[in-house]
């Protein structure tokens, strides 16, 4: 089979490559013309540098430092010390896929051609994406006016200090630059500047939360629908006149889907005892996934900007034969949209949360309570409500704004700040949690289900619950539940559903 080869020109990456380079290990390759707009912004530092014109982070320091000289014969040791000191961030480290992101991101601004940094510095980003070196990197210390406060890894590899996984297998840098058959880097004017000031980290982190949330969507899809059937639920919400008619477009990208997955449902059919109308869990699902459909696609909107364009400070224009201070760097625009669809996130916990409780009462489903195949000698899923509780709770603190909440930093230059690292990664968090929710909701579906003695499924349920019981069967008598849990969970993450 052919290795993918993604070919990067500083202003067409997207979110589907992005997935192929952290979770596929495709490789990657520089456009010509976009390498060349590298070389010129690189020749401009200098030209500038001739001129005596105080350049941000060449001949002079940064942020407080930004007053202080930086002559030509300390630019080596002056961007070794900048990597190093600004190497701050704490644990937990972050994965390699999103390591890899973070370098595919950083790579692609550079190749906008405007922060001038070395040509061989984009050509290691590159290598180190497809020979598999990937430096060890903190997840936390960013406040998101660019991630200086853990992009310096990427940095301290390339010059052999620190440490990288090379083919998965943990080490020193120097050794992994070795046994890659690359040697450690010279730092020049501007190298450091341009390794660390950048938005890479919060960009891969809101990018691989897109992946995430969308992957959740279509997989609580098929939980939900079970669960509509084990409710005996009712269909009239997925109608598509009705939902054409309110106009919204993930609403009615939503309620095509679940129509879909229920065709040959036993719920097409009347059915005696059947409700009228379900609660408003059930009844507005499509339309409550269907604002977090439309938010994701708002926040792709503004993460295709982030991806493929420059957040240097300052920026370098070659075609003006100058240099200007810039605000660039904020990613406000971004970090707003990944908050809204965060806050989308949180309602659908609680949707969750009340088709779980519903899905457990008699007084809905006309099955015994909690579920239970024997009522007075089996609990069932009397319990598992209060897990669902601080699930939910957790997601309505992670849904909270962060963007808000910094300090005026280096001496009041720095009293603005959007924390975008940790924007994305609490929406991260919020869809790990909805995983194992849905997880429960899935036990739920299933159990009832079973409990109807098999009714005729959907062609989109019936493989889901057939593989589900695969892994966790009936339950018929009390069991730790924390063990079908994480069975259910681990199930969900890896159903394919296409």
């Amino acid at each position: 089979m052919q290795e993918k080869v993604i070919r990067l020109t500083g202003s067409e990456l997207t979110i589907s490559q992005i997935k192929e380079i952290a979770f596929e290990n495709a490789k990657v390759e520089v456009d010509a013309e976009a390498m060349d707009k590298v070389r010129k912004a690189r020749e401009l530092i200098f030209e500038l540098d001739k001129r005596g014109v105080a350049v941000y982070g060449l001949n002079t320091g940064v942020g407080w430092n930004k007053d202080k000289v930086v002559y030509a014969d300390r630019y080596d040791a002056y961007n070794k010390n900048l990597l190093r000191s600004h190497m701050i961030g704490v644990g937990p480290e972050c994965s390699i896929p999103e390591t890899r992101t973070i370098m595919a991101v950083r790579l692609n601004g550079f190749l906008c051609g405007h922060t001038g940094v070395a040509p061989e510095i984009v050509q290691y980003y590159v290598e180190f994406l497809n020979r598999g070196v990937h430096p060890v990197m903190k997840s936390r210390g960013s406040v998101g006016e660019a991630d200086i406060a853990t992009l310096p890894a990427i940095g301290l590899t390339a010059i052999g200090e620190g440490e990288a996984y090379y083919q998965n297998q943990r080490m020193e840098s120097a050794k992994a630059l070795e046994l890659a058959g690359l040697e450690p880097l010279k730092l020049g004017p501007k190298d450091g500047l341009g390794i660390v000031s950048s938005n890479a980290q919060g960009a891969a982190f809101a990018a691989m939360g897109v992946i995430e949330a969308e992957q959740f969507i279509e997989r609580y899809r098929r939980v939900f629908c079970l669960a509509l059937e084990g409710l005996n639920g009712v269909l009239d919400p997925m109608d598509e006149s009705v939902n054409r008619e309110r106009g919204y477009q993930g609403q009615i990208e939503s309620a095509r889907k679940c129509k879909e997955l229920l065709k040959g449902s036993y719920l097409e059919k009347p059915w005696e005892g059947r409700a009228l109308q379900d609660p408003l869990s059930f009844r507005c699902q499509s339309a409550i996934t269907g604002s977090v459909m439309d938010a994701l696609g708002y926040l792709k909107q503004q993460l295709s900007v982030e991806l493929n364009t420059t957040d240097d400070n300052p920026c370098l224009l070659p075609e003006e034969d100058r240099m200007c201070g810039s605000p660039n760097f904020e990613p406000l625009t971004w970090v707003l949209a990944v908050e809204m669809a965060s806050t989308g996130l949180a309602h659908m916990s609680k949707m969750i949360s009340q088709q779980i409780l519903r899905i457990g009462d008699p007084g809905f489903t006309k099955l015994n309570r909690f579920l239970t195949p024997v009522e007075g000698a089996v609990i069932a899923y009397g319990t598992i409500q209060k897990t669902v509780s601080y699930l939910d709770t957790e997601n309505r603190m992670y849904a909270n704004p962060c963007s808000l909440d910094f300090l005026s930093m280096a001496g009041h230059i720095e009293d603005t700040a959007s924390n975008s690292t940790m924007a994305a990664a609490n929406m991260r968090r919020i869809i790990d949690n909805l995983y194992y929710m849905a997880a429960i909701e899935l036990m739920h579906a299933a159990q009832a289900v079973d409990l109807r003695e098999n009714p005729m499924l959907g062609e989109g349920t019936k493989p889901l619950f057939e593989s589900y019981r695969k892994v966790v069967p009936y339950l018929d008598n009390d069991r730790n539940m924390s063990v079908d849990i994480q069975k259910t969970y681990e199930f969900l993450k890896s159903y394919k559903t296409e």
